[in-house]
């Protein structure tokens, strides 16, 4: 794996693919390991098969996309783009019951902070992260976090990760690249 720091800090990518095949302990240290070396640098987890457990922890320890192999050519280009504009991207695998609950609410009524929110935890920041956007403390953040999960049904941060895009639709990206400046 040293070889494969060394030719990352040669290389410098926005975005890397990580295939599992060498284990999860491994690959989880080689994430952390990327992300201390190579802060810019996006790793994307190729898998067979994981547990949701296991891609949480992968969010937790620097992965921002987790990839089935299985998947078409076509959702392999959508998460490496999304990846290297600062999304998460995670194929769906949550249970029928949680899809269902999302879906019942797939409209929820959020407030424009809520969904600024929505956007910056989709985006993989942290708490503090977002306070200091916001212009607002993490105490704060984590009050409009619990009103957004109470409102969208969904548990934890994993799940408001996965579904946020789609909560906010496409008006809030929308509204989101003008505010940056990018086209939309």
């Amino acid at each position: 794996m040293s070889d494969a720091l060394a030719a990352l800090r040669l290389h410098n990518p926005d975005v890397i693919l990580i295939d599992q095949s060498a284990g999860l302990k491994v690959v989880f240290q080689f994430i952390s390991d990327v992300k201390s070396t190579l802060s810019r640098c996006q790793p994307v987890l190729w898998v067979n098969d994981l547990a949701e457990i296991d891609c949480f922890r992968a969010l937790q320890l620097g992965a921002r996309g987790i990839l089935k192999k299985t998947l078409p050519v076509e959702s392999v280009l959508e998460c490496l783009r999304a990846v290297g504009r600062g999304n998460v991207w995670i194929e769906s695998s949550l249970s029928d019951h949680v899809v269902g609950s999302l879906d019942r609410r797939s409209s929820p009524r959020l407030t424009p902070r809520e969904k600024e929110i929505v956007h910056h935890v989709c985006a993989g920041m942290k708490n503090k992260e977002i306070a200091e956007a916001l212009a607002i403390t993490a105490g704060t953040v984590k009050v409009h976090l619990m009103h957004i999960f109470e409102k969208t049904g969904v548990k934890d941060r994993f799940e408001l990760a996965v579904h946020g895009r789609r909560m906010l639709g496409v008006e809030h990206a929308e509204e989101v690249a003008r505010a940056e400046g990018v086209p939309g």
